[in-house]
């Protein structure tokens, strides 16, 4: 019995060490997102990435730790474990609500090692959409009306339209 234990977790430790042995042949993504209106210690924590390849249905995801560094395999073919091409990273959301421009949240994968990659670009964010320029904000239309007439503001009035008839 003592034998068939022994022989039983030989086995389970094999299974676990050629599953190690098969992810290190992965492709490692390694970057870091960035604030552009935060306070020093910001904890980034909870911050999504996601990975996409040309050619790769499958899509990566990852969070972020607190200092805002973030690790992920690239995603590749089952057939092929060859270097991917044509990545992109994109900057998905966070645990709050988060702000940014085209520009700085989607970013070019480059290669930095033999078997690492990073990003070309920074990925960065706003937590706030007044500091981040070319990000508008809807606006009310608001009629100036006399104060003599005591109504409230036309922007109460104007934004809705009736619909009229029934198709």
């Amino acid at each position: 019995m003592a034998a068939f234990l022994n022989l039983l977790l030989l086995f389970a430790l094999a299974i676990s060490f050629s599953g190690f042995q098969l992810s290190t042949s992965q492709q490692l993504l390694k970057a870091k997102v960035s604030c552009l209106d935060c306070t020093p210690n910001y904890d980034f924590s909870g911050t999504i990435v996601s990975v996409k390849c040309e050619n790769v249905k499958k899509l990566a995801t990852t969070t972020t730790k607190s200092e805002g560094s973030f690790e992920v395999d690239l995603p590749t073919t089952s057939t092929s474990t060859s270097t991917p091409l044509n990545c992109l990273a994109k900057l998905m959301g966070g645990t709050t609500q988060i702000y940014a421009t085209n520009k700085n949240m989607v970013s070019k994968i480059v290669k930095k090692d033999d078997s690492s990659y990073t990003i070309s670009t920074p990925l960065a964010f706003s937590t706030s959409s007044k500091t981040l320029n070319g990000i508008n904000e809807s606006k009310t239309i608001d009629l100036p009306l006399p104060k003599e007439w005591g109504l409230a503001p036309s922007s109460y009035y104007i934004p809705f339209f009736p619909i009229i008839g029934i198709p």
